[in-house]
């Protein structure tokens, strides 16, 4: 956890703050909302850190706009105007790079860091990624730090990283607990790819045996009655006919594994049973 390794309460704050400018303000203030039920039960080696201070740059519309165009240019790597849209121009110069930018919490190259960190884990923002992994190079993080921690955030699971085809949504989604999705890859083989804490139902196979293979992520796979089992790329899990079972993504990783039966009967079916529940769920390490 940060806290343990010298991340201090006021950093983190500021961290989860300045993401609501790239995941928006639901996800800013839920992090938060973790944050402040963690601290519940603070622990002695956990830092305030220094006193968190207004900006002058907040009292000075001028004064912001100048440092978000500074900050923007450097980041950039060149003056950046964004003509299409000027009130998106504005917002970005005197609000994000301007006001969020003057608080002295983080350093320029510390929010980069926590940017390209959250925008690893959304869909569709390939090109903003990619121009603030150089852009945190720009405000004075090395190019090797950047990659090990896209490895690193790719190997945990915190981002999809993956040669398969994600698909569509799963037309099972009844059968789930959060957003699953199906592609078919030919030969009777499915993939299966769940976000962060989606799982699907207690179910049995009777009459056949289902193959699971981990291509990417982090995940569980759990028999009625036994101990949870890990599943990271590579593990391959032959789940017996007749036997109560369910298999997921972890708390905060994606999952994606491949899937076919073998030994199928005839009459083989698949019987969907109740839920995993939130209390199960969450007591998996």
């Amino acid at each position: 956890m940060a806290l343990d390794n010298g991340v201090t309460i006021n950093e983190l704050k500021e961290a989860f703050s300045q993401l609501y400018a790239y995941t928006g303000f639901p996800r800013s203030l839920n992090a938060l909302g973790v944050l402040n039920k963690v601290l519940e039960n603070r622990q002695p080696n956990w830092q305030e850190g220094k006193p968190w201070k207004r900006p002058a740059e907040w009292d000075d519309a001028k004064k912001a706009y100048e440092l978000g165009v500074k900050n923007q240019t450097q980041l950039s790597g060149k003056p950046f105007n964004y003509d299409f849209c000027p009130q998106d121009d504005y917002y970005l110069k005197s609000h994000l790079f301007g006001d969020i930018f003057a608080g002295d919490q983080l350093s320029a190259a510390d929010r980069e860091i926590v940017t390209v960190a959250a925008l690893s884990g959304l869909e569709g923002v390939a090109p903003q990624l990619a121009a603030h992994k150089q852009g945190a190079v720009n405000m004075g993080n090395s190019k090797q730090l950047v990659e090990e921690l896209s490895a690193w955030l790719s190997g945990e699971g915190y981002t999809l990283n993956t040669k398969w085809a994600k698909g569509d949504k799963n037309p099972y989604g009844k059968y789930f607990i959060g957003q699953s999705y199906l592609a078919d890859v030919g030969g009777g083989v499915m993939n299966v790819t769940f976000e962060p804490g989606c799982r699907n139902f207690w179910h049995i196979h009777h009459k056949q045996v289902q193959v699971l293979i981990c291509v990417a992520g982090k995940g569980w796979y759990q028999e009625w009655g036994k101990a949870p089992v890990e599943m990271t790329p590579g593990t391959v899990i032959a789940v017996p006919a007749e036997v109560k079972h369910w298999h997921g993504a972890q708390k905060d990783s994606w999952f994606q594994h491949l899937t076919y039966h073998k030994d199928v009967q005839e009459g083989a079916s698949n019987e969907w049973l109740e839920p995993v529940s939130d209390e199960h769920y969450n007591k998996l390490k």
